[in-house]
């Protein structure tokens, strides 16, 4: 089972960015649906990360960040390298995934993914507001192509 889950607040521009790419992949499965597939959108309510993943073999979170790197800088990150970040994290959120991460493995352990990738893409703007600056929507299309791509190898097997 692959799980993806996409984070953000939909009312904060570029802070969307995460729960954009999520709905695109599910409108994506909705047209080529994989029942070893599975795709969240979490909004903000992070804990639910730990939850969602519970028996999946992979796992793939989408966010923001805000890192004061170039807009739209795409980073790649494996899980276990986000786990234990110390504040303040890459991540926009209070409720930290990061630890949700931490947390599930201790609790699921082996029934939680060994393979986690987060993506992140960095926003230009956070302010109250339902657009995606051009720059982080241009990375959104990357990731989704990226992802797609996934979910298609995810089917061939």
């Amino acid at each position: 089972m692959l799980t993806i889950i996409g984070c953000g607040n939909l009312n904060r521009n570029d802070d969307a960015v995460g729960v954009i790419i999520a709905q695109r992949l599910q409108k994506y499965l909705a047209e080529h649906p994989h029942s070893h597939v599975q795709v969240y959108d979490c909004g903000t309510a992070g804990i639910e990360v730990m939850f969602q993943a519970r028996g999946s073999k992979q796992l793939i979170i989408i966010d923001a960040s805000s890192t004061g790197s170039e807009p739209g800088a795409i980073f790649k990150v494996p899980g276990e390298e986000l786990e234990n970040l110390p504040e303040p994290s890459y991540n926009l959120h209070n409720f930290r995934w990061d630890n949700a991460l931490a947390t599930g493995r201790k609790i699921f352990q082996n029934d939680f993914p060994q393979d986690v990738t987060v993506y992140l893409i960095e926003a230009a703007n956070l302010d109250l507001g339902l657009e995606l600056s051009p720059a982080v929507e241009h990375s959104a299309n990357l990731v989704f192509e990226e992802v797609a791509t996934i979910i298609r190898q995810n089917i061939q097997h």
